[in-house]
């Protein structure tokens, strides 16, 4: 059975930044409880090409190849600055070329960064509609970090810190239910005692 995939979608413009730091630091805990395989869509890379396109129909190979991989994984997280309240509006347009039925029932993990904690409801308000537009099984916790809480795009509040085990570990259950649902079922006792009479 192949690997599940995790499929980061990183909402910052920017490199380096504190989104990306902690996104880094959901994946890092989930790998260290189940081996996945991981992948980045990064703003940062996709952000210019993708303004350019309003319709999925003849967007660049890498931008398609982008999306298929949104759609294709077995756990997303996404992870957003917020922008005058919201997430920016790039972030936004890549969920516009998503294929709707794509994300049903797909496991996602919330984060978000801001400069203070005014903007922690952004999970809440934001992104937690638009991914139930999807129909998709957002994780019950999401995870904010404000300036104060990454110091040099590293974790520095043990809050944080907490908050990201404790999501983590939510997406490595769906992860792990994902693969017992794919498991080859065993073979019946039945079933082994006659291919050992025959």
């Amino acid at each position: 059975m192949s690997r599940l995939k995790v499929v980061v979608v990183n909402g910052s413009p920017t490199r380096p930044s504190r989104t990306r730091a902690l996104a880094e630091s959901i994946v890092a805990e989930i790998e260290r409880e189940v081996a996945v395989d991981t992948a980045f869509v990064d703003l940062a890379e996709v952000g210019t090409a993708l303004g350019a396109s309003l319709f999925r129909k003849g967007l660049p190979q890498h931008l398609e190849d982008a999306l298929l991989s949104i759609e294709a994984a077995d756990l997303l997280v996404v992870a957003s600055p917020v922008y005058k309240g919201s997430y920016p509006g790039l972030f936004k347009h890549v969920f516009d070329l998503v294929a709707p039925e794509a994300l049903t029932g797909k496991p996602v993990l919330l984060a978000a960064t801001g400069g203070g904690d005014k903007h922690a409801l952004v999970i809440e308000h934001q992104l937690r509609p638009l991914f139930g537009f999807f129909r998709a099984q957002t994780l019950p916790t999401g995870i904010y970090g404000a300036e104060a809480d990454l110091k040099d795009y590293v974790i520095s509040s043990d809050t944080l810190a907490s908050r990201v085990t404790d999501a983590a570990l939510e997406a490595v259950r769906a992860l792990r239910q994902l693969g017992a649902e794919r498991a080859p079922a065993a073979p019946s006792p039945t079933r082994v005692r006659d291919s050992v009479a025959a």
